[in-house]
């Protein structure tokens, strides 16, 4: 279960964003949407708080709105909250909010209540200060007998100390959630008393403006309202979203996950806005993601952290063995839900998150013998792999120079196959001084290779065999189908040969400006940088954030 609606004490919630991660374990939830009033200022500590616990916080907010002079409210999900954009808006929503909060202040003490701004800040330092702290100020205080009170003697819409905010329109809240890489939700629909006729007037006009879904599902939704959001859903083709609108202490009869006790909202709302919303990067990590020294840049770091934030997946989509692809995830922690690996061209496809094979193709063991035996022939080097190891049947310059790059153990038999407890995932023949001798190599067996092997250069000295049933572009295929994200959410990115499938495969394929020139005559866009000057960050603010 899900609850895609929920406040915490940044807003007019009474939960800190950390006690709302422990809350929604405690609740037996997969995900929880952290939706404060116009503040993002919550959203880092649930995130940090909620790694390495079973448990997804999904960035959002929850923006007030004005239509036809009645307040509106458009949740954003998915947001990347450290936007520019969004977060000069928000501090100027900050302004407005804390002068109106002065004039109702004013007017409550010329009321006879003893309130102030000042008093007000000081006792919720670090909250956004909504009419709900207004009410629960007002009952710490003694000064009234419940929140109930403060709004139907004072603070409600129509109450003697209530004063209107400036506010944007929904047009302009959706294109501030679109900026912020998120979906636009119609927050609670029934709660604004508009007419079925007005209501369809509004969602029609949203969806011009880019709506991409509606609240279906809420805690005082009776069976016809929620079966006619339903209806307004699939009319406008509107993803549907469901929560509790929890705010703890604030609103005590409802609670996270089950509003008043019977909201359900499933797993498959999430994955339906997933579908619908995510894109995959699939990167190649050698002279693409990696520098020529082999790093990841703090930039390029920067904008994935971003990406997965907004509910982005990332692929490290590389020929090397899966151990040297999950050290490099390890070494930049980005291990976890939202990350995959595809190694040994797509022979071997890994999920970070659950920590599982998710796809497994490995060469026929009868294979191995013919090629190492074919490489001998040739006077060419041959190696293959264990789980853990690089092995081969002699030590020659090509593994001393390419242990240097994979950083792998390795082990020396007179016959490889006796070390191979299972079938393989790739071959490599190797060559440091000429690439025409693999190529020679490679056509001398074009005819036993087919439909038995596939094979590929992934540099000038390396050429690589693997399943046919395996290319980087058969595992775009696969990730795409098993997530249900079309192939054209899908980028890739590369620079060698064996990037070509996924060049072709992905919806947009981009080649490295230092990309060779059969990828970049096959790819739909070329950086601008090269992989020493953050290319991947470039194709992430260009085709998904």
């Amino acid at each position: 279960m899900i609850d895609l609606h929920v406040h915490s004490n940044k807003s007019d919630g009474s939960y800190s964003p950390s006690e709302l991660v422990d809350y929604a374990i405690e609740k037996n939830l997969s995900a929880f949407a952290l939706t404060d009033h116009d503040t993002v200022a919550g959203l880092a500590e649930a995130v940090t708080y909620a790694k390495g616990k079973n448990i997804d916080v999904i960035p959002g907010i929850e923006l007030s709105a004005e239509n036809e002079g009645k307040e509106v409210h458009i949740l954003g999900l998915y947001i990347c909250y450290n936007n520019q954009t969004l977060s000069d808006k928000l501090t100027e929503f900050q302004t407005t909010r804390m002068e109106r909060n002065e004039k109702m202040c004013q007017k409550m003490r010329e009321a006879g209540l003893n309130i102030t701004l000042e008093e007000l800040v000081r006792v919720y330092p670090d909250a956004v200060i909504t009419r709900g702290l207004f009410a629960k100020y007002l009952v710490a205080t003694g000064q009234i007998k419940s929140m109930e009170v403060a709004f139907e003697r004072y603070i409600g819409d129509h109450g003697p100390c209530y004063v209107p905010r400036a506010k944007i329109t929904p047009e302009q809240a959706i294109a501030l959630i679109h900026e912020a890489g998120g979906i636009a939700v119609l927050a609670h629909p029934p709660l604004y008393h508009m007419s079925m006729s007005k209501l369809d007037e509004l969602v029609n006009r949203l969806k011009q403006a880019g709506l991409d879904g509606i609240e279906g599902i809420y805690t005082t939704y009776h069976q016809g309202e929620e079966r006619d959001m339903k209806r307004l859903a699939i009319k406008y083709d509107l993803l549907i979203t469901g929560g509790s609108d929890f705010h703890g202490t604030t609103k005590p009869k409802t609670d996270l996950a089950v509003g008043y006790g019977s909201l359900k909202v499933p797993d498959t709302i999430l994955e339906a806005i997933t579908a619908r919303h995510s894109k995959i990067l699939f990167t190649d990590l050698d002279g693409t993601l990696l520098t020529t020294d082999k790093k990841i840049t703090s930039v390029t770091m920067d904008a994935i952290h971003d990406m997965i934030l907004c509910g982005h997946k990332l692929v490290f989509s590389s020929g090397r063995p899966i151990n040297s692809v999950l050290q490099v995830a390890k070494d930049y922690h980005f291990f976890g839900p939202g990350f995959y690996v595809s190694s040994y061209n797509g022979g071997l496809i890994y999920d970070c998150g659950a920590k599982k094979e998710l796809l497994h193709a490995p060469i026929p063991m009868d294979a191995v013998r013919y090629l190492f035996d074919r490489a001998h022939e040739a006077g060419l080097h041959a190696h293959t792999y264990t789980a853990t190891h690089v092995i081969c049947e002699e030590e020659t310059p090509e593994l001393k120079h390419y242990l240097t790059h994979i950083k792998m153990p390795y082990l020396i038999a007179d016959d490889v196959t006796t070390l191979l407890e299972e079938e393989p995932m790739k071959i490599i023949i190797m060559s440091l001084d000429s690439r025409q001798r693999l190529e020679a190599f490679r056509a001398s067996l074009d005819d036993w290779a087919k439909d038995r092997l596939s094979s590929t250069f992934s540099s000038p000295m390396l050429l690589e065999y693997g399943s046919p049933a395996a290319s980087k572009g058969k595992a775009i295929e696969f990730l795409s189908q098993h997530f249900s994200i079309p192939i054209d959410h899908t980028i890739s990115a590369g620079d060698e040969e064996n990037d070509l499938s996924m060049i072709k495969t992905a919806g947009v394929g981009v080649a490295m400006q230092n990309g060779i020139p059969m990828i970049k005559e096959a790819a739909d866009y070329i950086t601008l940088a090269d992989n020493d000057h953050d290319a991947i960050a470039e194709i992430i603010h260009k085709f998904i954030l």
